[in-house]
């Protein structure tokens, strides 16, 4: 190996030799499982594979962070690592296996100052790194494109290319001549070989995306940083977590990406804040410009994204459910009376009600509120355009309305006649239902054993049987 690196003029001391003969044990050994290379003959791995990883160092000025976008096996990023431990590197692929090897191989070789990032690169992924250095076939004018969200000013994209990218080099030019300037042209060979190499470099001109949607957004927002758990705003946020925060304050977390963009839709005059871990995650373009914006310190954003999704919350501002009087008259069809406790219960059985367009839908007192985050979410956010109404407990539903009660034992559901209007009643979660409604009551058959169903599962299958009619 020494020999063959020696006569394309990379020098390595013994113990960079040492790493680099690991590694390429560990690509043989992995190989076969994960088709790492198609280069199996020994000595044009070394040249192929090993040298032509190594020659841009050559040839050009590498910058740190360097990012290796399409590492796969790791290549250029581990044989560069090798020769200059001095650079930080970061390894990214997105395919999960590729990604178990890298991992293998940084922590077999003991290469400190090298990382893996776990997925593909697009402009939305916004670490900063000096430079870029891809042996990738994808066009240069797509990749440009693609770390416009990392790479800093002054920062240097290297492609490693064939000697055929003039039409690319054009491409790039035109697409984006605002953002990056051609810096180097390198022809060159794999030396002792017919194999001819080309290094293009481009410059970025601008500031990343990230800095300047964050430069813009300064102007738009008001932006508040919470650093402290002890911080009286987060205490706040927090009690947003339980039903008695979400009553009192009259707010919400809207969690998850696709319900925060929802909510963001549909109600933009009630979102309050758009709220982050730390400045990574910008507000939307097109969000309302009274949009505050919390940047929580990671460890404090992790409290309030209890469902896990990473993705930045909206506080909401929940609208006031009408006043249902059981003395008005009832409307055609359905109206469902919703007594659960549990928030999932809840946003489970308004999006059934919604999905099979019940009329009313009645919070009893004893439910759970259903703009709770977990009741958000269980809906798919379909609380955001139910017909709520809030309504009186349980025991207070005056006798002589027209209600159809489910039960474990009752009429069978297949033999129930549906007035034309009347009030759908489940039992709460445990109790059940009170002795006064168990004269009324529609049953669900289940197999033996089976004691009862879900509340929520229970009522989607009525309001089905129902809507089916």
């Amino acid at each position: 190996m020494d020999v063959l690196l020696k006569r394309c003029a990379i020098n390595l001391a013994p113990f960079q030799l040492d790493q680099l003969w690991a590694y390429h044990l560990l690509l043989r050994r992995h190989d076969g499982e994960l088709n790492l290379t198609r280069i199996r003959n020994f000595e044009n791995m070394v040249l192929k594979l090993y040298a032509d990883a190594i020659l841009p160092a050559l040839h050009t000025t590498l910058p740190s962070p360097l990012l290796d976008l399409g590492s796969g096996p790791g290549m250029p990023g581990i044989p560069l690592k090798i020769l200059r431990p001095d650079l930080h590197i970061l390894l990214s692929d997105s395919r999960q296996n590729r990604c178990a090897f890298l991992k293998t191989a940084v922590s077999e070789l003991g290469l400190p100052g090298i990382e893996v990032v776990e997925r593909g690169i697009a402009p939305d992924y916004d670490r900063p790194v000096a430079g870029v250095i891809t042996r990738a076939v994808e066009p240069m004018d797509d990749t440009l494109a693609r770390v416009a969200g990392c790479l800093v000013e002054g920062g240097m994209v290297i492609f490693m290319k064939g000697p055929r990218c003039d039409a690319e080099i054009e491409t790039a030019a035109r697409t984006h001549a605002t953002a990056y300037e051609l810096a180097e042209d390198v022809p060159y060979r794999i030396p002792h070989t017919p194999h001819r190499r080309r290094l293009v470099v481009y410059r970025r001109k601008i500031e990343p995306i990230r800095v300047v949607n964050a430069l813009q957004l300064m102007h738009k927002h008001r932006i508040t940083v919470i650093e402290s758990e002890a911080n009286a705003r987060f205490k706040s946020l927090k009690k947003l977590l339980g039903g008695r925060g979400v009553k009192k304050q009259r707010r919400t977390l809207v969690c998850g990406a696709r319900l925060a963009a929802e909510a963001m839709a549909r109600s933009p005059e009630r979102c309050l804040a758009w709220i982050s871990a730390g400045d990574r995650h910008v507000p939307p373009g097109d969000a309302p410009d009274n949009l505050e914006w919390l940047q929580l310190a990671p460890e404090l954003f992790q409290v309030l994204d209890t469902f896990g999704t990473k993705h930045p919350i909206v506080l909401f501002d929940i609208p006031s459910p009408g006043h249902w009087r059981s003395e008005e008259s009832l409307r055609s069809g359905c109206s469902l009376l919703v007594p659960f406790q549990d928030p999932e219960n809840v946003g489970t059985v308004v999006r059934s009600a919604v999905a099979f367009d019940v009329d009313r839908i009645i919070l009893l007192a004893e439910s759970a509120n259903p703009f709770h985050p977990k009741a958000i979410r269980a809906s798919a956010g379909t609380v955001f355009s139910a017909r709520l109404f809030r309504g009186p407990a349980l025991a207070e539903i005056p006798p002589g309305l027209p209600v159809i009660a489910l039960a474990a034992s009752g009429q069978p559901l297949a033999q129930t006649r549906f007035p034309q209007s009347f009030l759908l009643l489940t039992g709460m979660e445990g109790p059940g239902l009170p002795s006064r409604w168990q004269t009324q009551t529609v049953a669900i058959p289940m197999a033996p054993g089976v004691e009862s169903l879900n509340a929520a599962v229970a009522t989607a299958i009525a309001l089905y049987e129902w809507r089916r009619r």
